[in-house]
């Protein structure tokens, strides 16, 4: 083999694990790990990515250098590149998972809402989660989607990936309290997002409920079910476009702390 090849591969073991932390961003993130782009492409946008990332990580002033050193020294052993892998996988899948949440809580809120309307049965299909939603579900979903890219959710992403070479080793990711703890407040965060965005429906319908007892405690002759049922439809769409502002940003919000905490959390 000639002299010439042996530099290269030897960056090949740490070249692959920036690979299959990148990796994880296409699998769970928004927009990238969507499952309307063809597996193919993902794969050959990670390798592209990864390919323009891992020269930069090599900049000796860099804080990033040291962490890959013993990866190109020693390489990687057939014991421990398992565990490596599932380490550098796991870290992309949840710096994605992170960002995915408050879309998700997004998309609970509008599916809280369709159940309240009615409109639970006149679903749609949703290529990215592969399972049948809501119409205002759904509306609110790719609302988020383009908030995410309209703020710079996408470069935030990414910079948050690529800061995490400078804090967390290659292969070295060790899970503790700490993430539990982050999980479990993104977690929080996505429910009470998804409450926060349908409470005003949920209130409105609360009182057309009470409001349509006492009509049809006075009036029995009118059929409150039919009239209540459209009444409740319109009164839904009305106060959803009336509040697609507040919604917008009360989303943004959240968007910006998540991404936050999942910066400071990876990337401090």
């Amino acid at each position: 083999m000639p002299v010439g090849f042996e530099p290269i591969l030897n960056h090949i073991p740490a070249w692959l694990l920036v690979l299959f932390r990148m990796t994880g961003i296409f699998l769970m993130a928004p927009v990238f790990g969507s499952r309307t782009i063809p597996a193919k492409y993902r794969i050959f946008l990670a390798i592209a990515i990864s390919a323009c990332v891992y020269p930069t990580l090599l900049d000796p002033q860099g804080m990033a250098a040291p962490n890959l050193l013993p990866t190109i020294t020693n390489g990687l052993f057939l014991w421990t590149m398992g565990v490596a892998v599932a380490m550098e996988l796991l870290v992309g899948i949840l710096i994605g998972y992170g960002a995915s949440l408050p879309l998700i809580g997004m998309q609970l809120g509008g599916r809280i809402i369709d159940q309240q309307m009615g409109l639970g049965i006149a679903g749609v299909f949703n290529p990215e989660l592969g399972e049948q939603t809501g119409v205002v579900s759904e509306f609110f979903f790719v609302m988020s989607i383009a908030i995410f890219l309209i703020i710079g959710g996408h470069r935030v992403l990414f910079a948050t990936l690529v800061g995490s070479f400078n804090h967390i080793p290659l292969g070295g990711f060790v899970s503790g309290g700490h993430m539990v703890d982050l999980i479990i407040g993104l977690l929080g965060s996505m429910f009470e997002l998804g409450l926060r965005v349908a409470a005003p429906l949920l209130c409105l319908f609360f009182l057309q409920t009470v409001a349509m007892g006492f009509i049809a405690r006075t009036v029995p002759q009118m059929n409150i079910l039919s009239i209540g049922f459209a009444l409740r439809i319109m009164a839904g769409a009305l106060i959803v476009i009336g509040a697609l502002g507040v919604i917008g940003h009360v989303f943004e919000q959240e968007l910006i702390i998540s991404l936050r905490r999942l910066g400071v959390f990876f990337a401090p």
